[in-house]
This record gives C-alpha cells, sequence and structure tokens, in this order.
C-alpha cells in the first residue's frame, strides 16, 4: 500500500550523515560510503527542499545519557567538532535541524513535515537514529517512507532486522528501495 497523497511533494530528510558515523571509530557505521550516491540522487529527483539531520551531543549528559556516554567515551566530542559535520553537500534550499537525541522528530521537524507529507527518510543508522525518527513521525501521524538502500545499520543484520520491524507498521511506514520510489513518485507523475 503507498501512502495516501498528501498536500504536497514528498519531503526527503537525511538523517546523520555525519563524520562522525563515516570515520573509523565507535560510531562507524560500515556501509555509509554505499549510500552517499543513493541518497544525492533522491535529493537530485525530487528536488530543493531536504532535511538534513545532525546528531550533536549535549555535553551536560543529562540521565541515562551520562550512562551512554560513559560506555561509548571515545564520542565525547564538544558541540563545536568537526566530527559533527555533515558529509554531503547541503544545498542552499536546504534545512538543517540539530539535536541532542536519537529521534530527530519534534517541533522543528513537524513543521517541515505538515501532515499529509510523504516523509523519506534516508541516512544513519538504520537501527538507531532512523528507526527513533521514523517511529516519532508516524506516532504524530505522519506517512514515512524508509528508502532501504539509503539508510544503513551497524551491520547487516541490524538493517535487515529493523527494516523488517519498519515495515510491521505498514501503511503508516513503509520500507522500498529508491528504485521502487522513484518509480512510483517521480518517474510517474
Amino acid at each position: 500500500m503507498t501512502p495516501a497523497p498528501g498536500p504536497g511533494a514528498p519531503k526527503l530528510v537525511v538523517i546523520d550523515m555525519q563524520r562522525v558515523f563515516q570515520d573509523e571509530g565507535q560510531w562507524q557505521v560500515p556501509r555509509y560510503d554505499e549510500i552517499v550516491p543513493v541518497i544525492e540522487q533522491l535529493q537530485q529527483e525530487l528536488g530543493s527542499g531536504a532535511v538534513f539531520t545532525r546528531f550533536v551531543r549535549d555535553e551536560t549528559e543529562h540521565g541515562a545519557w551520562a550512562a551512554y556516554y560513559q560506555r561509548w567515551n571515545e564520542m565525547r566530542f564538544p558541540t563545536d567538532s568537526n566530527a559533527w559535520d555533515i558529509t554531503m553537500n547541503v544545498p542552499g534550499t536546504a534545512t538543517v535541524v540539530d539535536g541532542p537525541t536519537f529521534s530527530k522528530w519534534g517541533p522543528q521537524l513537524a513543521a517541515l513535515i505538515p501532515e499529509g507529507t510523504e516523509m523519506v527518510l534516508t541516512g544513519v543508522a538504520t537501527d538507531c537514529c532512523v528507526l527513533s525518527t521514523a517511529l516519532g513521525a508516524v506516532d504524530a501521524g505522519r506517512f514515512v517512507t524508509v528508502i532501504s538502500d539509503a539508510c544503513a545499520a551497524v551491520t547487516d543484520q541490524a538493517q535487515q532486522q529493523t527494516l523488517a520491524l519498519l515495515e510491521l507498521l505498514s501503511p503508516m511506514c513503509e520500507v522500498m528501495t529508491s528504485d521502487q520510489f522513484l518509480t512510483r513518485t517521480v518517474r510517474n507523475a
């Protein structure tokens, strides 16, 4: 089943394509570089208005975040570190949303994705920030399409498991390849 038509064109949301997830380190996503050209193609096909998100550590480490950063102690970069830089070209028509949490869904992203508009999710990591953002958006009544070959997880097994979990949320959340999405949305328009 495909999402209901919305008030505007599908909105591409690129989750956390940042140096901290690309470079070798505790949070490296092995297939990061493989998804970049797929996201770039989606961006080109969908036109202007993409949203890029950045995970940026809250240096106060409230509550359970302190334990999280004890486990991932090498990732305690200051908020102004270039580790948080987006590695992809962010066009001037794009919006950048920062957040210290896994889910990037919140008032700022909600304002950019009106109810009824399809949110097209890409980026890293499928098993963490993409999943959390998808769940938040679905709970808020948004249609979400996760592009399987434009997302990457910490392992191939985690990728498969997370996509299978997201498929259970159909029709609120759909999982498809970029070719399937582009055929349905852009090429048949």
